[in-house]
This record gives C-alpha cells, sequence and structure tokens, in this order.
C-alpha cells in the first residue's frame, strides 16, 4: 500500500464512525495488506483525531488469547489508541445510536505512574511504574464489515488493526487496587447480560499474565519511538469471548473481591 491508500482508508474508517455505516473489508480492496500497512492507517486516524481536538489517554492490547490467535492465524496481539472521548462512567448509558454494532469485553486495566518503554522493558518496569489496576469493560465497534457479503470472506487482523483494534469505549469500576495486591492470573470475571450469565474468565488468559501483556506493549511501541505516558491507561486484554450488546442491553462484570463494572445501552 502508497502512504495514499494509507490516508484514505482512515478516510474512509472516520467517515463510517460519523455516519454508522460500515465499509468493506481493507483486504479485499488491498490484497498486498500487511501488518506495517495496518499501523499506518491506524496512525493516520490517530492523526487526525488529534488534529479535530482529541487527546490519547492511553492503550488497548488486543488478541491476547490463544484461542483469538489461533482464529485470526497469528501469533502476537495487536493493539489500538484510546481517546478522551471513549470514556463511559461506571453505570452509565451509552446513548442510542453510538455505536454500530457494540461488544464488551471484561478486562484488568493499569493506570500508570511513571512513562515506560524500551525494548528491553521487564516485568519488573511495568509493575514500578503502575499507579493501580481495576476492573473494566472495554467497548468494541466494528468500523468494517465482519465479512464480505459477497465472498463470504472475513475480517482479517489487519483489518482490525486498520480500524484502531475495533476500539469504542472504556468504563473502569470503581475499585482501585496495588498491582501487587492480587494474583493478576486469577483475577476472574462472571459478565452477565440482562442478569444471565454469558461469559466467564480468568486473568490467566491473557497472555499467560495480564503484566506480560503490557511488556508486549511497551516493547511494541518502543519500536515505533513511543512509550506509554504517566496516567495513561492500558486496557491488557480481555479473558472473555466478545459479548453482543444491542439496545436495551445491561452489562454486569462481576470480578469478585477485584470489583464490579456496570454500563447500560440505551
Amino acid at each position: 500500500m502508497t502512504p495514499e491508500d494509507h490516508t484514505c482508508a482512515a478516510a474512509d474508517l472516520l467517515q463510517a464512525e460519523c455516519t454508522r455505516e460500515q465499509i468493506g473489508l481493507l483486504t479485499l480492496r488491498h490484497p498486498e495488506m500487511g501488518m506495517d500497512d495496518a499501523y499506518e492507517v491506524q496512525n493516520a486516524i490517530y492523526r487526525q483525531k488529534l488534529a479535530e481536538g482529541r487527546k490519547v489517554i492511553g492503550w488497548k492490547i488486543g488478541l491476547t488469547s490463544k484461542a483469538m490467535q489461533y482464529a485470526l492465524n497469528i501469533d502476537i496481539p495487536d493493539s489500538g489508541i484510546l481517546f478522551d472521548d471513549m470514556v463511559f462512567e461506571h453505570g452509565g448509558t451509552v446513548p442510542a445510536g453510538r455505536f454500530i454494532q457494540p461488544r464488551i469485553e471484561a478486562e484488568i486495566a493499569f493506570v500508570m505512574k511513571s512513562a515506560v518503554g524500551d525494548e528491553n522493558v521487564t516485568r519488573d518496569d511495568i509493575i514500578a511504574a503502575t499507579d493501580y489496576v481495576a476492573p473494566s469493560i472495554e467497548i468494541l465497534d466494528t468500523r468494517i464489515q465482519r465479512f464480505d457479503p459477497e465472498t463470504g470472506k472475513t475480517r482479517t487482523v489487519f483489518d482490525t488493526i486498520s480500524d484502531n483494534a475495533a476500539n469504542a469505549g472504556i468504563v473502569l469500576g470503581a475499585r482501585r487496587h496495588a498491582v501487587d495486591a492480587f494474583d493478576l492470573r486469577w483475577v476472574g470475571a462472571l459478565t452477565f447480560r440482562n442478569g444471565e450469565i454469558e461469559e466467564t474468565g480468568l486473568g490467566a488468559g491473557v497472555l499467560n499474565d495480564p503484566v506480560e501483556s503490557v511488556v508486549w506493549l511497551a516493547r511494541r511501541m518502543a519500536q515505533y519511538g513511543q512509550c506509554i505516558e504517566p496516567g495513561q491507561i492500558i486496557l491488557s486484554g480481555s479473558f472473555i469471548r466478545p459479548v453482543e450488546c444491542p439496545s436495551g442491553t445491561e452489562i454486569h462484570a462481576d470480578f469478585g473481591p477485584f470489583g464490579s463494572v456496570d454500563i447500560n445501552f440505551a
């Protein structure tokens, strides 16, 4: 793909976000598309959002479970950018029509107190840089079709990365914990939709340990001359499958002693 292709794809995705009308698969439009192309499209979206006055508040890590990696035939996670207009209050309501096809995932969020990021970042570095951890919900949306209606071809990881890793919103629970207060591998969640359990999972499903997920992000960012900044929120990756959230959905994620998170969809 050319730089012009990246810019055009980003513009189409931004338009889809505004109109709530999905675009076709970028990987059908550009069969030659690769990982670097996908991140270039994401970066073009990032630059445009900054130009419009948005602020970066953190990062999300996706595709951290083996099941999702096997499904997409990849062996690494992906990442996306959290912007200031993506934050929803615990117990709040997402307005009707805000998203196209919203889904949610339960995750452990890291809130950072100091900058961290080089290619040799260690687990101890991440722990030292973390202010606190909290239960969270990530809201996903897809500005790209999940599959092409004519060919049946499904999205690839390149489509997803281009679409800011399908990121759309974040909800933090009220409870805050020191990063070493829990063995995060054993922090889990019962995720309820309209009062019924839809998904359960444990933090160990995230690269064996959510801390290792943040290590991966810091190292990946260093390759692009970036670092995690103080105050930023890091969504470490989901340990459940995405839960569909059509209009009228009420979500309650019960993390036990770690806390809980609620969000509703009007």
